[in-house]
């Protein structure tokens, strides 16, 4: 962390401005050498911005950041020129040669959380707020940036610190039995608890998951009801193949969309009816599996009958009837429509309703991720369900009264897995995948 990085912190690429960050003890006295203006880098003040030539290459703004009030916790500096490929290239040739060394990917971030500056939940949010693609995952990226998912971890980790601290004095004194510095029921209330934050933060990864990846969209029902012309309407181009001929898609298709600031994974299915073609229900088992998977199920129907069910669809999925095919119905047939169903026509795009459904249905299934703590990551997760794993081991051993020495090495277990989540226990082949993953710049 001794050396000084620089890298360019804007897409690759002409634009009208390129930035370029520079960290570290030498940043300043670097880019001083570069940069010409009314004043040297040395004497300026923190947080503030210089106009001036810089490298004789371009005329530009350096932005000053002085340890440890900068993103890095370092010397900060950020070069703002003009976004010629020519001048960025030579630019960042000249800090190296001035003493600057490239950054690798996610260094500075990285350099951040070793400063103290961010937790590993936190850096992780940082990747996250820049791929965010819709406003439900923009704002879940940025409530963890903003410590959402690193203070429910700690308030965890003190009431386990607060309840190990309670049996080792046990173990202290165990000589002393007339000492009791908390009776097993305080201490099973404590882990239940515990137990409880646990449960609630595990399940919901799957909300998280789904804001993340895309709420999964089914969309199902015959052969012909015109699945893939709707994949097509709704995405605005051809995505999917469309044909008379029954049969025609043979496997799924997914493809995202964003509607409202939420992102859905749509996925297209083989057609389901009764076949002898081998490929054919290699399809359709595919699309049972797509229907396993999927948090809303769009049932097409080409005329309105009744629906395709599937089997037993558990309650968390939601299944909108929906009758294609509008512009080929009588204004009888149109009327004779269950008022539950979605009323549509995917060929001539007449989308709207089932837009403003599909939006109202995700809104509920998404509404717990804006009642609380919501996590996306499957290494949280993973670390999440090591520690629910642990504490109950705990209850357990408290209800069957166990030594507090065994229980005292549940509760490490517990802590040790929290501790993975926001990286206060982690090494460095998990650091090195983790900002692996990042952009070069960030």
């Amino acid at each position: 962390m001794n050396k000084t990085i620089c890298a360019i912190s804007t897409p690759y690429g002409v634009g009208g401005i390129a930035v370029i960050r520079i960290s570290g003890p030498d940043a300043i006295a670097i880019v001083d050498t570069l940069f010409v203006g009314k004043t040297t880098l040395k004497q300026a003040k923190a947080n503030t911005i210089h106009y001036g030539r810089i490298a004789d290459l371009d005329e530009g703004m350096v932005s000053i950041f002085r340890a440890p009030h900068s993103f890095t916790g370092e010397d900060v500096v950020e070069v703002a020129c003009h976004g010629s490929l020519y001048i960025q290239q030579t630019l960042i040739q000249r800090l190296i040669e001035a003493g600057c060394t490239m950054a690798g990917p996610g260094e500075f971030t990285r350099r951040a959380l070793a400063n103290g500056k961010l937790d590993l939940t936190q850096a992780e949010a940082v990747a996250d707020l820049i791929a965010s693609q819709s406003k439900a995952e923009h704002d879940l990226a940025l409530s963890q940036l903003r410590g959402s998912v690193s203070s429910e971890i700690a308030v965890l980790r003190d009431r386990l610190l607060h309840l190990t601290s309670l049996i080792e004095l046990e173990l202290d004194f165990a000589d002393h039995e007339e000492l009791e510095f908390a009776s097993r029921d305080e201490l099973q209330a404590v882990a239940d608890e515990i137990e409880k934050h646990l449960v609630h933060l595990t399940e919901s990864f799957k909300t998280g998951n789904a804001i993340k990846n895309g709420l999964p969209v089914a969309i199902v029902g015959p052969t012909n009801a015109g699945k893939s012309t709707l994949l097509n309407a709704l995405l605005g181009e051809e995505r999917a193949i469309v044909s008379d001929i029954q049969g025609t898609t043979r496997d799924t298709i997914e493809d995202t969309l964003v509607i409202n600031g939420i992102l859905f994974r749509l996925i297209d299915t083989a057609g389901l009816r009764e076949t002898q073609d081998e490929i054919e229900n290699l399809g359709i088992a595919r699309t049972q599996a797509a229907i396993e998977k999927a948090a809303i199920i769009l049932d097409l129907s080409p005329l309105p009958t009744s629906p395709y069910r599937g089997g037993d669809i558990e309650a968390e999925r939601k299944v909108i009837r929906i009758i294609n095919k509008s512009d080929l119905m009588s204004d009888a047939q149109k009327a004779a429509v269950d008022k539950e169903a979605v009323l549509i026509s995917a060929k001539n795009g007449d989308l709207s309703n089932l837009r403003e459904r599909l939006v109202a249905e995700a809104q509920t299934l998404l509404g717990r991720a804006t009642e609380g703590v919501c996590i996306t990551g499957e290494r949280h997760y993973e670390a999440l369900m090591r520690a629910l794993t642990s504490i109950r081991a705990v209850q357990q051993g408290l209800a069957q009264n166990i030594s507090g020495e065994f229980l005292s090495m549940d509760l490490q277990d517990v802590l040790t897995a929290l501790g993975e989540v926001t990286g206060q226990v982690t090494n460095d082949e998990v650091l090195s995948n983790i900002f692996s993953k990042f952009c070069i710049g960030k």
